[in-house]
């Protein structure tokens, strides 16, 4: 079985940078807008061929793993900046009560993640290329890590003295702990649905990563 490592990805990535994702997915024979809606995955799916990851290929050796995230981008005053936060992963309120940060599930995701910026052009858009690709390669003692890290602690502190309701957005210079879900209550059971959270990086933390990958 062939093996594609996190830095080979990144490196079958980087070659496309600057191509029009659709008319590669079109190539690959993924559905975008064939059939008159929108197929939201085809950005992660096409992503994901370009990297060199097929059904028969393992994403990387020793079980280690990484997943692809596109973070979509548009210029502000001639400035290309994200467009929005993006999901880290969901929080579990007792892991996180247990659980330092370079233990968490945060941080393995954190860091396993490779980043593709994609050129945002309006809501709905049929087109989008590949901007950067860039990952969270930093040393645990590193300055940005270290101020993640304090965010996560922050907020884990604020769990265990005034409980999974106290998280707020608001949290946190460069992740947070933001309501992921419906929310509200059920329409047909007339209940209230469970609030859930999830960590999320910041468009501060996003365009940070971006302007220091090389």
């Amino acid at each position: 079985m062939k093996i594609i490592t996190r830095a080979t990805a990144i490196k079958n990535l980087k070659k496309h940078i600057g191509k029009d994702l659709r008319k590669l997915a079109l190539q690959y024979k993924i559905t975008t807008y064939e059939t008159g809606k929108q197929n939201k995955g085809w950005k992660g799916l096409i992503l994901e061929k370009l990297a060199g990851l097929e059904n028969n290929v393992s994403k990387a050796p020793n079980g280690l793993s990484y997943e692809l995230k596109s973070v979509s981008f548009r210029y502000v005053k001639n400035k290309l900046v994200p467009k929005e936060t993006m999901a880290i992963t969901m929080i579990n309120p007792k892991e996180l009560e247990e659980t330092e940060f370079f233990d968490s599930h945060c941080w393995n995701k954190l860091k396993a993640i490779i980043f593709c910026a994609v050129m945002w052009h309006g809501k709905n858009s049929e087109n989008a290329e590949i901007l950067k690709v860039a990952s969270l390669d930093f040393a645990e003692d590193d300055e940005l890590i270290k101020e993640i890290k304090a965010d996560y602690d922050f907020i884990r502190e604020k769990l265990i003295k005034h409980g999974f309701e106290s998280l707020t957005g608001k949290d946190g210079k460069w992740i947070q702990a933001r309501t992921k879900g419906t929310g509200g209550m059920n329409p047909r059971t007339k209940e209230r649905r469970p609030i859930t959270r999830a960590f999320y990086a910041r468009t501060c933390l996003v365009k940070k990563i971006f302007e220091t990958a090389s």
